[in-house]
């Protein structure tokens, strides 16, 4: 761990009453090899006692305490205005890195070749064999979804250009973090990191899958891996990147298959007992429809890539991925993955 005054890299953690992960995930950290860096750890308001057991324990990571929870995205905005490096790393609170991670975030960076935007090997924690994230996908009904998900790792051993980061455990330019603005705060909590990545995209970017930048994670311990609270938070915000990010044309061609997407989602929902939260996230969209537009105006007026860039990263094969990642999240709640 590095103290320099200038950081090459600020990794950025938030954590809501997330106290008890934070020995693991900093001592991770402190760990890294062969980077020089800042830790930056945001307080969403916490009421476990987290500022004061940080300064306790932890005196070499930078606090900054917010008097609210702020959520995912504004926690992390909050950071990234207090970081000194030229890139910054999200980094989940309920995860371990290891020692390399950072390292090889740092030398997947290529802006020559526009890639700006690096994304991590997340695994789960209590099985490491398990893909829990290889970079976030787009499909081109309107959805997201995690790559590779629930699969083993093996199938995800190569570094390759994917759609987004997951924000789990992620690197990005500062300067082009700055340049999209940040994370959209009215996301809180879900999807900020594909609406960030689908943004970047639109202006050039490019996102790369470093397979050897490796880091543990958890999974779902603030929003919960299936919750009334996670549905809503995810089906409302899908809507909003959907329409605020997708280029006219593709909107005219991907919208029956956008509907199509809704409707199965609904039934499967339904099937979970969620029905009501799904409903009210998608009425909850349709009332942040004119803040959706005016952002929309704002994306597509400073887009630099022509639709066909963003269509030929879009996935078609919604249903069998979706059954299949949906399958692991309930096998994982249940217990029995």
């Amino acid at each position: 761990m590095s103290t320099a005054a200038l950081p090459d890299i600020s990794v950025i953690v938030v954590s809501w009453n997330g106290r008890r992960y934070l020995d693991e995930c900093l001592t991770a950290v402190a760990a890294q090899q062969g980077v020089v860096f800042e830790t930056i750890l945001v307080d969403n308001g916490s009421t476990d006692g987290t500022v004061e057991y940080v300064r306790e324990r932890y005196p070499w990571v930078r606090l900054v305490v917010l008097a609210g929870n702020r959520g995912f995205t504004g926690g992390n905005n909050a950071g990234a205005r207090e970081a000194r490096g030229r890139y910054l790393a999200f980094l989940n609170n309920d995860t371990a890195a290891d020692p390399e991670w950072l390292r090889a975030l740092r030398a997947a960076v290529d802006e020559a070749a526009g890639f700006c935007l690096i994304t991590s090997r997340v695994v789960y924690m209590h099985d490491p064999t398990i893909i829990d994230s290889a970079g976030d996908g787009f499909l081109r009904s309107g959805g997201a979804f995690k790559r590779h998900h629930g699969a083993r790792v093996a199938v995800a051993a190569e570094s390759r250009e994917v759609f987004g980061v997951c924000g789990a455990a992620c690197l990005i330019s500062r300067a082009v973090f700055e340049e999209l603005g940040g994370f959209d705060e009215t996301f809180f909590a879900s999807h900020e990191d594909v609406d960030l990545s689908y943004r970047a995209r639109l202006r050039g970017y490019r996102c790369r899958y470093a397979a050897n930048a490796v880091v543990r994670h958890h999974g779902s311990a603030t929003l919960g891996t299936i919750s009334a609270s996670a549905v809503f938070q995810g089906q409302r915000n899908l809507e909003w990147l959907y329409l605020a990010n997708t280029p006219a044309s593709l909107l005219v061609t991907t919208l029956p298959g956008h509907l199509l997407y809704n409707a199965a989602a609904a039934v499967y929902f339904a099937r979970q007992g969620m029905l009501v939260p799904f409903v009210r996230a998608k009425v909850a969209a349709l009332g942040g429809l004119p803040q959706v537009l005016r952002k929309r105006a704002r994306v597509q007026a400073t887009r630099r890539v022509p639709a066909r860039a963003i269509q030929d990263q879009l996935d078609t094969r919604w249903l069998a991925m979706k059954r299949r990642e949906k399958r692991f999240d309930v096998g994982l709640a249940e217990g029995t993955r």
